[in-house]
């Protein structure tokens, strides 16, 4: 299993009248941690769009538990827990806050997407290779 950490702070701008979240930003937040995981791996949205594939949101389910608030800082979990074996990828979050109190969990999943022809491609090979250590027993 691949897992990645980042944290954000909470600004203002992000939550309603109740000093809370709101709660469509949480995909936003996911979207963070997905870049920052990819990062970590050697790679970034705009490298694989370089490499031909670009790799769209199809599903996204989010569990609200607990309320973030202004000026908190979150961490955003973000897991592989099985390795891509076809042309779709999910990623799953979970977002605690400071005293590590679980708040939301999350799943996405993306599909690699050949960027010529507009159809569903398998995911490049240096990123299943710099994913492959990861999901080795």
């Amino acid at each position: 299993m691949y897992e990645h950490t980042t944290t954000v702070r909470v600004r203002y701008a992000e939550t309603d009248q109740m000093d809370i979240v709101y709660y469509g930003n949480y995909a936003q937040y996911f979207e963070v941690g997905r870049a920052e995981s990819i990062r970590d791996l050697g790679f970034t949205y705009k490298k694989m769009e370089e490499m031909g594939v670009h790799m769209p949101v199809v599903q996204l389910e989010v569990r609200y538990l607990r309320p973030a608030h202004y000026d908190d800082l979150i961490t955003i979990k973000t897991m592989l827990k099985s390795l891509p074996e076809d042309h779709e990828i999910t990623f799953y979050n979970e977002v605690y806050n400071e005293k590590n109190k679980l708040l939301t969990t999350g799943k996405v999943t993306l599909y690699f997407i050949n960027s010529e022809t507009g159809k569903r491609t398998q995911m490049p090979e240096a990123l299943k290779a710099a994913l492959l250590p990861y999901f080795q027993d």
